[in-house]
């Protein structure tokens, strides 16, 4: 005992100070929590359903897979977190977390939540969430962020494989319904966060990171995020034009399809004597009621779809 009350006299064995609260921090629970609701949402639109047990192991599973890639993340962009104003608090930078925690956390979050959907669900959605893990934390935060502008572009892939993840749950497959909404997400990532690094471009650049408005600059990248939402709009649609959801659907994404181009349109014609960037503001925070309000949709269809199937039956 007088050698363990010696030793942490001597920092030999520094106790971390690190709380439940920093942890959780690491998971980044806002990005899981948009995680966790597309996945539900491609697990209930399946035409399979699966045992309410097994479907909460898989919805946790992803959840906790979705929190290991945050970690992984934090851990390897640590020194750029620390020069952003928006990130220089997180449990890492500020010390509350030492950057060896947060990668023994992150991987064995990363081990637990793949063999446990890989075990009780089945592999092909083992193997996507994997896959989805490796992608955002060594293809997108390792690679691609520091080297790229097109960053975003590609590394969108990692947050649009839940809705395929949890189709490939119930299903044990992957079918081009979950394709399309994996397609969703993947275009709607770059007008979303480069209208985010419009009004972050002072950070961005003191962090080094080649975001869209630092490379090309802000009259470039308003042009692309306004072509990016005409695609968005348009392939939001595309599920009822295909058979896949109905009516009810296809209003509701024709609705918030106007008004993301409309938030886009703004941000193109925005002065660039505006430097309060409200237009890119009012886009990004538009941008997700657009996602979460499609997806709302698309669930509620699903569910309707099948309460009168059952009715039918």
């Amino acid at each position: 005992m007088a050698l363990i009350e010696k030793s942490d006299v001597d920092g030999a064995f520094p106790m971390s100070e690190a709380t439940a609260r920093d942890y959780l921090s690491l998971l980044k629970p806002r990005v899981m929590s948009l995680v966790v609701f597309t996945a539900f949402v491609g697990m209930v639109a399946a035409p399979v359903a699966l045992n309410p047990a097994i479907a909460m192991v898989a919805i946790v599973s992803i959840a906790i897979g979705a929190g290991a890639s945050g970690a992984l993340n934090m851990w390897y962009d640590a020194d750029i977190d620390a020069v952003m104003k928006r990130t220089a608090s997180r449990a890492i930078p500020s010390g509350r977390v030492s950057p060896g925690e947060a990668l023994s956390f992150g991987l064995v979050l990363s081990a637990l939540s793949v063999l446990t959907l890989g075990v009780f669900v089945n592999w092909l959605s083992g193997a996507l969430l994997a896959f989805t893990i490796f992608f955002y934390a060594v293809v997108y935060t390792m690679w691609l962020k520091r080297w790229t502008p097109q960053n975003i572009v590609i590394g969108g892939a990692a947050g649009a494989f839940p809705p395929m993840i949890g189709w490939a749950a119930a299903t044990g497959s992957v079918s081009l319904e979950s394709v399309l909404l994996f397609l969703i997400i993947f275009l709607w990532t770059p007008p979303h966060f480069w209208a985010l690094a419009l009004f972050k471009l002072d950070d961005y650049g003191r962090a080094g990171v080649p975001m869209m408005p630092n490379v090309a600059g802000e009259a470039s990248t308003r042009r692309q995020i306004f072509a990016y939402a005409l695609v968005v709009a348009v392939v939001g649609v595309l599920p009822w034009v295909m058979g896949f959801a109905g009516a009810g659907y296809a209003a509701v994404a024709i609705v918030l399809g106007v008004g993301f181009v409309w938030y886009a349109w703004k941000v193109l014609r925005m002065p660039q004597s505006d430097r309060t960037m409200r237009a890119a503001k009012s886009m990004f925070a538009f941008s997700l009621l657009y996602l979460f309000g499609v997806f709302a949709a698309y669930l509620v269809d699903a569910l309707v779809g099948r309460f009168f199937a059952a009715g039918v039956a």
